[in-house]
């Protein structure tokens, strides 16, 4: 029963979502978390490792949270729903390409989905940001925490590496080996 909860979810998923792996994540989060698969700090690590890990997002994440649940046969039957709709779409699209093309509908349509896209994507910054930053809410004592503060500095830090167009394999490297060595400081000074 597993198995077709997972393909049947990421399936609604898949079809349901425009703009890629960052619009969708609200999706999977109400999914994942109202059927009790995942805890919000789980999932939010779900989803570092899938954008840290090479390949699309969505399979990455459909991937890990279908082997979280049902071993390699549920991440095989999660991942399949993911990416059905958008295979299927994809071919009936470029089987009518140029009549979409000229479609005014289709075109107003797309004009809508991109503002709901940046929409989605915003909410899902604004809801990681306050997850990662604030998970026991806002609190001045939480603020100047010794893994708030290191994790505002590995954050500024990796913006200003971004903005000197340091390749975004390393950006991942420099911040992991940052977020490791912080974990031990952490623990060495006991904070």
């Amino acid at each position: 029963m597993i198995y077709l909860e997972l393909f049947l979810t990421f399936l609604k998923i898949g079809a349901f979502t425009f703009g890629g792996g960052y619009a969708m994540i609200p999706l999977i989060q109400d999914e994942v978390i109202s059927h009790g698969w995942l805890g919000m700090n789980e999932l939010y690590n779900f989803i570092a490792i899938s954008e840290s890990t090479p390949g699309p997002f969505a399979v990455n994440i459909s991937t890990y949270v279908g082997a979280e649940m049902g071993g390699v046969f549920g991440s095989f039957c999660a991942t399949l729903g993911v990416v059905l709709p958008s295979f299927i779409i994809i071919l009936i699209v470029a089987k009518c390409y140029e009549m979409f093309k000229k479609n005014k509908i289709v075109a107003g349509c797309m004009v809508g989905l991109k503002a709901t896209v940046v929409g989605l994507i915003a909410s899902t910054i604004v809801s990681v940001l306050i997850t990662v930053f604030f998970p026991e809410g806002f609190s001045f004592e939480h603020m100047i925490s010794f893994g708030f503060l290191s994790s505002l500095v590995i954050l500024a830090l990796v913006l200003f590496l971004q903005k000197k167009k340091l390749h975004p394999i390393l950006l991942i490297v420099v911040s992991a080996v940052l977020g490791i060595a912080a974990g031990y400081l952490g623990e060495f000074i006991g904070a």
